[in-house]
């Protein structure tokens, strides 16, 4: 029996590569896209390829994707097919172990990736132990979730397999399975497989590329940008509850689960998708410039209210920045960058303190005085989480002379736990959890904070894409799509984090020991771009006073 307090939750990027071409090697174009995805996850990442007879070539482990892939790393990844991944750990372990994709060699060899969480780990855990007697190794839900989708498979009984077991298989993993989740596998000498959890919370996607003859090379990821940097069109979506599988011969798609309460995460376009990708046809970018101009409705109101002014807007980089400008534009106020950011200070370790954090902030954004000095100073960011970098940013604009400062989020209070895949802390660490804005804005030593509505969040987001009838808001509301979370799971989950913390707090204070080399890892070894046209007319920021000459 496995303790249900061992399985580990992550936020992740996933990819998949199938060229028509086996004898052309698949790892070089799932590195590029890898490097593509690292903002989903930095902790580790790996590539496990498929090549001639059915046999697994892979590399993984923690670290960055240019630190764990060089030239001679990717040349033994031979084979035409492959699947990548990169991760970071939102509970649990951050063993390299757990490193992603997974691999059973039973039944018929499988390799698989994951984004995002399931919810019901325990009663999973005691099925796998106690009626299909597999063995988990790790605290990974990740091979928790591969080892379900190979007892389905294992329940076939047969020397090979069709489209028809696949499809069961998958459709058998989502009865079971509940939560977050969008998954690509690989079937040794077959194909690829992805496919989406009924409410479609994580996102994932196919597109295809012409190849040499009369064939497709295809692709599975987990963002568009990766389609756009490698050449390949028609963008789709997979659709909730869907399961899609590529072959050499045959592309086939299938409805495998019943239809749920459509409802991607709406932090997807806020915060952790890159500007340049598509989702659910509804691009990032607009997304993020239409909540800048709802927002500065919002601001707007809130000063006149207050009888306050405002001299310059100003972003705290890099996410914020698309709103802040349409903020900035839309209520006629000068926009400056404030902020440097040094591209080139490394991840440091979790220290303890107060003190270390605020030296670590202040090592990665210098605020500039030319632009604060004597200003009523309006800081735009994305969202406002546990407020410790909030506060560090706030008091660096008044040690160099903002008159005042005032804080707007492009997101409405964060006053719960995230259970689908994006990396929070716990509720007692949210700022806003228990606060008014006026006290959260003296917890982090704001003059105002502002923050938008929801309503004008969601209608932000969906009036781009009006067919989304709702959006997983589970982080501002509590409302959890999925059902199956209440106070005694988000405790656990909880518990799980604080547990990751003090691992990384403590592997981090014996590297600076120098009981560890922080440089150390361990592996595991065996065109022009172009932007999608999705949303891509002017109706969002037409006040941008830019004219052509």
């Amino acid at each position: 029996m496995y303790p249900p307090s061992s399985i580990a939750r992550y936020l992740c990027g996933i990819l998949g590569l199938l060229q028509h071409d086996p004898n052309h090697d698949a790892a070089p174009e799932i590195w590029e896209g890898l490097s593509l995805l690292q903002h989903r996850g930095q902790d580790a990442c790996g590539i496990v390829t498929g090549g001639p007879k059915g046999r697994f070539y892979q590399c993984k482990a923690n670290g960055m994707v240019r630190d764990v892939f060089d030239a001679a790393a990717i040349a033994r990844l031979v084979g035409g097919m492959g699947i990548g991944h990169v991760r970071y750990p939102t509970a649990g372990s951050s063993n390299h172990a757990e490193a992603q994709p997974f691999y059973v060699n039973s039944p018929y060899g499988i390799v698989f990736a994951h984004n995002g969480n399931l919810i019901n780990t325990e009663s999973l855990l005691r099925f796998m132990d106690a009626d299909a007697h597999r063995h988990i190794n790790t605290s990974s839900d990740s091979e928790l979730l591969l080892n379900i989708f190979a007892n389905e498979l294992q329940k076939t009984g047969k020397f090979r397999i069709n489209e028809e077991d696949i499809f069961a298989a998958c459709g058998g993993l989502m009865q079971q399975a509940h939560g977050a989740y969008a998954c690509v596998a690989m079937l040794a000498g077959f194909g690829i497989i992805a496919f989406r959890d009924p409410n479609g919370i994580r996102p994932v996607g196919i597109a295809s590329r012409a190849a040499a003859g009369d064939g497709s090379d295809w692709l599975v990821a987990s963002e568009s940008v990766v389609a756009d940097a490698g050449g390949f069109s028609d963008w789709e979506d997979v659709r909730p509850g869907e399961a899609v599988i590529i072959t050499r011969q045959s592309v086939s798609r299938r409805q495998v689960a019943p239809p749920a309460r459509f409802a991607p995460d709406i932090f997807e376009y806020v915060y952790f998708a890159r500007p340049d990708s598509v989702l659910d046809g509804i691009s990032v970018y607009r997304s993020r410039m239409a909540m800048g101009d709802a927002l500065a409705v919002e601001v707007r109101r809130v000063l006149a209210e207050k009888g306050i002014s405002v001299d310059v807007v100003i972003p705290v980089p890099d996410t914020s920045r698309v709103a802040a400008l349409n903020l900035a534009q839309a209520l006629g106020l000068p926009y400056r960058e404030g902020f440097v950011k040094n591209r080139y200070v490394g991840r440091t370790f979790i220290m303890p303190g107060q003190q270390m954090r605020r030296k670590n902030v202040r090592r990665k954004l210098n605020a500039m005085a030319l632009e604060f000095a004597g200003k009523n100073v309006l800081l735009v960011d994305d969202s406002i989480v546990r407020g410790t970098t909030s506060k560090e940013i706030i008091q660096m604009a008044k040690d160099v002379g903002a008159k005042s400062v005032i804080m707007a989020s492009c997101a409405p209070p964060i006053r719960h736990s995230n259970v689908y895949g994006i990396d929070m802390p716990s509720r007692s660490e949210l700022v806003a959890h228990g606060r008014t804005a006026t006290q959260v804005a003296e917890a982090i030593g704001a003059d105002l904070v502002i923050y938008q509505t929801l309503p004008d969040l969601v209608q932000s987001v969906r009036g781009l894409n009006p067919a989304i009838e709702t959006f997983d808001c589970s982080v501002f509301t509590g409302d959890y799509v999925t059902g199956g979370v209440d106070d005694a799971y988000l405790t656990h989950i909880e518990g799980l984090r604080a547990d990751n913390a003090k691992q990384k707090l403590e592997g981090g204070l014996r590297a600076v020991e120098g009981k560890v080399g922080g440089a150390t890892k361990s592996v595991e070894r065996d065109s022009v771009v172009g932007s999608s046209t999705v949303n891509g007319d002017d109706t969002i920021g037409l006040h941008n006073s830019f004219k052509k000459a």
